[in-house]
């Protein structure tokens, strides 16, 4: 069940931003999308942009916007990404005001990027943001799940298993860590850490005053 603040209350909320990391394989896009389909959650999914080939599973606008080089390069330069990164040759992005606005309204964001990503996010929104780093039981399954996939050639798959150790490196930098052993496990423990994000007392606009009221009144 989640928690959330209904019209009613006398407190509302500000949104934050939910970033999931991992090495590719090790199932933050999985969990992601599991959490932001989910309605009670009321999750804003993230969409990033990305230079990258669509896979032949992958619908754009609903995965990536899929944008040419000189198209991103003229956002960035525009100060209209809140972060990007270069990742396996591509680049990839986050448009920064749909985030902005959703914040503002009190919606969640749900993110799945890297750590460069992160690390951007994190110095721009600093007090919105809970990370999560997501890990691989093994290489050797992390490997078994990327051949499963069957989408990527055999030195693409090389490449992604090299450049896992270097982001699982950056587990240290996280809010959270999760072993993907077990996906409905995971999932399940996912949305405990949203439920208590939610319930931190700084996101909570107008408590103060909630509280300054409950102590002046009288009787009881």
């Amino acid at each position: 069940m989640s928690v959330g603040f209904e019209a009613t209350s006398p407190v509302t909320r500000r949104g934050l931003v939910l970033i999931l990391s991992s090495p590719s394989g090790a199932g933050k896009t999985t969990l992601t999308r599991a959490l932001a389909r989910q309605p009670e959650w009321k999750l804003d999914l993230s969409v990033s942009v990305t230079t990258r080939t669509r896979r032949p599973s992958e619908i754009d606008g609903q995965h990536y916007r899929f944008i040419d080089r000189e198209t991103f390069e003229s956002m960035r330069e525009r100060d209209d990404m809140l972060e990007w990164a270069e990742v396996h040759g591509n680049f990839y992005g986050t448009p920064r005001r749909p985030v902005e606005a959703a914040l503002a309204a009190g919606r969640d964001m749900i993110f799945d990027i890297d750590y460069q990503g992160t690390r951007q996010v994190r110095a721009k929104l600093r007090e919105d943001v809970v990370t999560i780093f997501i890990l691989p039981p093994s290489m050797a399954e992390l490997r078994r799940r990327l051949e499963r996939r069957a989408e990527d050639t055999a030195e693409t798959i090389e490449r992604r298993l090299r450049n896992a150790r270097t982001e699982i490196e950056r587990w240290s930098e996280y809010d959270y860590v999760l072993i993907n052993d077990d996906l409905d496990r995971s999932f399940k423990t996912l949305e405990a850490i949203l439920t208590a994000e939610r319930l931190r007392r700084q996101r909570q606009v107008g408590l103060d005053r909630f509280v300054e009221g409950l102590l002046a009144e009288t009787g009881g």
